[in-house]
């Protein structure tokens, strides 16, 4: 620079040019989802999702060749894993709303120590607060919310829940992204799948975007409990039971909706190597017309000794098979996805299907649409067997396995204990596999460095 002025040679504008180029690109890849709804938007009228509980229903797009100039065509949206809306029956009654909510802090005697982030386990430490939502049928239906000091629950030695089990939860994360800013992540799915499982359960129905509405806030008053680094997070726990103080097996007229606030780090050690699995046909997760696509506390509580067993074997998770053809349903609590290279050279991602043997999970869901939007290859929901996976294994075939779900996100697999037999699998063998690239994409929005509907910003 001279006299104010700015001189480039040559080599400087190549270096400027670059510079810019890169950082379009850049630019394109991290907004490609609105690049993509303009377009929509501009080829006519399209039903865009939204991240605050509306129906995800936004269009997907693949990229055909036509002469070797790629042009854009739409496809059908991707249906819900689960009804989104749900009417409510006539004698659940009032419904309850995030208007009535009350707060009653801790005092400072109730408050809890923070742990340091390295000494986070799963569900071991607890936040200051929680929220409180009675149902009472004679009362008329829902009661006012409250948020109080995290408290023990007062229940009768009679309530149902202690006798048949008659509850439900779900799991779902707040996380501190870069920008200090607190996202929850497609809440109002857990939702959804939460009202099918109470009314699976015979317990009262509910409004989703209340309950969001009112777990914001409990999460902004113990806003200091969500870590600050992108290697831990909030886990929320909302949890709904039937609290009628009476025996025989029938719907609770009386529950408790409750939520509560766990620090949670990584579910699977950091550095650890990928999982190897536990296959033991004998052992079944669930069957058709139970409640194995259902959130509730029955489907985790029988798998404990078979997962003690896995431990025993040198296994890290059980690997759900199920029927004669031993299918694979499910990796410990998570989802299972498969990658592997058709006969004819091309590649395809598979899962099973929601046929009521698995929990139609939202990280499933996720990794689906994300998928489907790259269309890099093709991607079906599909029953797959053990016998299966060793051909595919001795065929060279077979690229990757990972397990999914809202608390370990994603997890590489590396080996599968079956029969006798030990079946290697090579997921990360590879320079770029695409677990890892799923896994930075969702965690990416979640933390808001990848700006996406998805995502739900408390404020």
């Amino acid at each position: 620079m001279a006299g104010g002025r700015c001189f480039y040679t040559s080599s400087n504008r190549t270096l400027l040019f670059c510079f810019l180029f890169q950082n379009l690109v850049r630019y394109v890849f991290q907004n490609q989802h609105k690049l993509i709804q303009q377009l929509l938007v501009q080829g006519g009228p399209v039903r865009a999702c939204s991240g605050h509980g509306a129906t995800q229903q936004q269009a997907q797009l693949r990229v055909e060749e036509d002469d070797n100039f790629p042009k854009i065509a739409e496809v059908p949206p991707l249906a819900a894993p689960f009804p989104m809306t749900l009417e409510h029956a006539a004698d659940v009654g009032e419904q309850f709303k995030y208007s009535d909510l009350s707060v009653r802090l801790a005092a400072p005697h109730q408050l809890n120590p923070k742990p340091d982030v390295d000494d986070l386990a799963f569900g071991k430490y607890f936040t200051d607060h929680m929220l409180k939502v009675p149902y009472h049928r004679r009362l008329g239906g829902w009661q006012k919310p409250e948020i109080t000091p995290m408290e023990n629950l007062n229940l009768h030695p009679a309530a149902k829940v202690f006798h048949y089990a008659i509850e439900l939860f779900e799991g779902m994360k707040a996380y501190r992204g870069y920008d200090g800013k607190i996202r929850l992540f497609r809440p109002e799915m857990n939702m959804a799948r939460m009202n099918v499982t109470a009314y699976r359960s015979g317990l009262p129905t509910f409004e989703g975007e209340e309950l969001i509405k009112a777990m914001a806030r409990l999460v902004l008053i113990d806003s200091e409990w969500v870590p600050h680094t992108e290697s831990a997070s909030l886990y929320i726990r909302p949890t709904l039971i039937g609290i009628e103080p009476t025996l025989g097996v029938a719907s609770s007229d009386s529950a408790l909706l409750y939520t509560i606030l766990s620090p949670v780090g990584p579910y699977f050690k950091p550095g650890a190597k990928g999982l190897k699995l536990y296959a033991e046909p004998k052992y079944t997760r669930a069957w058709p017309g139970g409640v194995g696509d259902r959130k509730v506390g029955s489907n985790y509580g029988p798998t404990i000794h078979v997962q003690q067993e896995a431990l025993r074997n040198g296994c890290h998770q059980v690997l759900w098979l199920y029927g004669d053809d031993h299918q694979l349903t499910e990796v410990g609590v998570m989802n299972i996805f498969m990658l592997y290279m058709k006969e004819n050279g091309e590649r395809e991602l598979l899962t099973p299907p929601l046929n009521g043997l698995i929990l139609p999970g939202i990280t499933r869901d996720s990794i689906i649409r994300l998928c489907h939007q790259w269309g890099e290859f093709s991607v079906r929901e599909q029953k797959f067997t053990m016998p299966e996976i060793k051909k595919l294994s001795k065929e060279g075939r077979l690229l990757e396995l990972f397990g999914a779900g809202t608390a370990a996100v994603i997890s590489p697999i590396e080996q599968i204990s079956y029969m006798g037999e030990d079946i290697y699998v090579p997921t990360e063998s590879h320079d770029n596999p695409l677990y890892r690239r799923l896994y930075n994409t969702l965690t990416d929005i979640q933390y808001g460095k990848l700006e996406h509907p998805w995502a739900y910003v408390i404020d």
